[in-house]
């Protein structure tokens, strides 16, 4: 595995490396000796599935509070799309600033988001599948999120939104 680690402290962009002969090729997509190295939380609660079926579709920006905020591994594993995260730890050099990376199921690569994210996406195709490793069970009196455009982030996100749900539309500024 490649770990690259981001402007935003303990966030990582992470590549498989493949091993490949000509029947494909082999990668490891999580490996704990590898995670522990990097001072990474390994602990795997649960491992979620989100699928869109229109490009432009945007989820997010999503987070769960203490204390059961959430590590997450976020693969692509059909279509693409774009991920970002922005750092919410008031204590963080980074507090505010966002990154964005393009997933896709051909890249096979991951975003590590730790704890004390948000975290969203946009689609850039049709029929996009997103799966994610999440170390805490979901805890829905816990949820918490922020507006995708909030000026107080200033993300830019690479197409127009066309499809968005009702509860992220009525999600808050950043207070």
């Amino acid at each position: 595995m490649i770990f690259k680690e981001t402007k935003l402290k303990g966030a990582f962009l992470v590549d498989v490396e493949k091993r490949g002969d000509d029947r494909g090729f082999f990668a490891r997509v999580f490996c704990q000796h590898e995670f522990v190295a990097r001072g990474l939380n390994t602990r795997v609660s649960q491992a979620n599935i989100s699928y869109s079926k229109l490009k432009g579709t945007l989820r997010g920006m999503h987070f769960q509070r203490a204390p059961f905020q959430e590590t997450k591994l976020v693969r692509c594993t059909k279509g693409a799309l774009y991920d970002v995260i922005v750092d919410l730890r008031p204590e963080s050099a980074t507090f505010k600033q966002w990154i964005g990376a393009e997933r896709t199921a051909d890249n096979h690569a991951m975003l590590y988001v730790p704890e004390g994210f948000g975290h969203g996406f946009q689609t850039l195709v049709d029929h996009t599948e997103v799966t994610y490793m999440v170390s805490e069970f979901y805890a829905p009196h816990s949820e918490g999120g922020v507006r995708y455009n909030d000026p107080a982030f200033g993300i830019e996100w690479p197409g127009e939104v066309t499809v968005l749900s009702e509860k992220d539309q009525n999600l808050p500024d950043f207070g």
